[in-house]
């Protein structure tokens, strides 16, 4: 991007945006943008134009960009949300970046920490926004808990659990187990919870944790334990099973549950009393336990405060909202979601990964 098309941007109300790929992440993008108020989308680019022109059609109509090279020295485009697999990322946004576009690449940003640490030096060098899709640190119900912890509302915190496990059928070929195409539920479902206490709570001063190997040797599941001096944060991540699927902050005055699933936010609760604990994170998670929960959720209940924060459509248009404000601004990262924590989070996976499995 030359310094006429910076000019432009800076001046503009609405960042222009494409998407390279074409899959379901990439139409929930294509949906959400729609609820944002300073994004369009208007291109799409994709590995063949019979895939990209179908894509048009769904969701546009949009103008159908050949291929990357054309993606990234198109001037009508001033950013490009990366919707394409895991291992792809790399490339692609080295590419972008090095024509300085703008680009916002979906979780992960990409598969290891040394290659998260070039894109942050490309993207500085060429003074370019550069940041990783994590949605869920965006949503309203985040910032509330930004608010409760910054009010001191559960005193000193003393521990967090999350977990984030959704079982899935083990196929060597899908991208979930594949080696080749960045599998393996830490990049997948881990990078939440881990991302989240980076985004709340900084960098961890110690890491350890353990994980279980699928049969193609990515990992099935994994358990995490980041050390923060005065407490430390349980992370738990699988394709094993089914997860309550909740973020716990447990504090000496009482306790901060982001309701299940905690990656899609939308209602956090403030218990005070055993009851209250209960109500909001049944401990077994079967179907009495959460009727129960459920119930007694409606009814006034000494010690229990909900915050509700639904929204319309899936939630991607707050990330949307946050990268086009810090692009038309010219920003060269979000503070929220930097380039710094993405390396963070994998770091701590690749300290993970690193143990023998189990």
């Amino acid at each position: 991007m030359d310094t006429t098309d910076k000019n432009r941007l800076a001046a503009a109300a609405t960042v222009k945006w494409a998407v390279l790929g074409t899959g379901a992440i990439a139409s929930t993008f294509a949906d959400d943008i729609r609820l944002a108020e300073n994004a369009e989308l208007v291109a799409v680019c994709s590995r063949t134009v019979e895939a990209a022109t179908n894509f048009s059609q769904r969701v546009g109509p949009l103008r159908i960009i050949a291929d990357i090279e054309a993606l990234a020295g198109d001037p009508l485009v001033d950013a490009v949300y990366l919707a394409t697999p895991n291992t792809a990322h790399f490339d692609q946004a080295w590419t972008l970046l090095n024509a300085g576009k703008p680009v916002l690449i979906e979780k992960p940003l990409v598969t290891m920490a040394a290659q998260a640490r070039s894109l942050a030096e490309l993207a500085a060098n060429q003074q370019t926004f550069a940041m990783e899709g994590l949605w869920t640190v965006f949503l309203p119900a985040i910032d509330r808990v930004r608010s409760l912890l910054a009010d001191n509302t559960i005193g000193a915190i003393t521990g967090i659990r999350a977990e984030l496990a959704y079982a899935k059928t083990f196929d060597g070929n899908s991208r979930f187990f594949s080696q080749v195409l960045g599998g393996g539920s830490l990049l997948d479902l881990g990078i939440y919870p881990i991302a989240l206490v980076l985004a709340l709570f900084g960098s961890p001063q110690s890491i350890a944790g353990r994980w279980l190997a699928a049969p193609t040797g990515v990992d099935m599941s994994a358990d995490i334990r980041l050390g923060f001096g005065a407490f430390e944060a349980s992370i738990s991540c699988g394709f094993d099973r089914n997860g309550g699927n909740r973020f716990i902050i447990e504090g000496e005055a009482g306790r901060l549950v982001i309701d299940a699933p905690f990656l899609r936010a939308n209602r956090i609760l403030v218990t005070r009393n055993r009851l209250a604990n209960y109500v909001a994170a049944p401990p077994r998670s079967g179907r009495l336990s959460r009727a129960i929960s459920k119930i007694a959720r409606r009814l006034p209940l000494p010690g229990l405060t909900v915050h509700e924060h639904g929204f319309p459509g899936s939630g991607l248009q707050f990330e949307i909202e946050a990268a086009s404000k810090a692009i038309l601004e010219g920003k060269r990262e979000h503070p929220l979601m930097p380039l710094g924590a993405s390396i963070a989070a994998l770091d701590i996976i690749e300290t993970i990964l690193a143990q023998r499995a189990s």
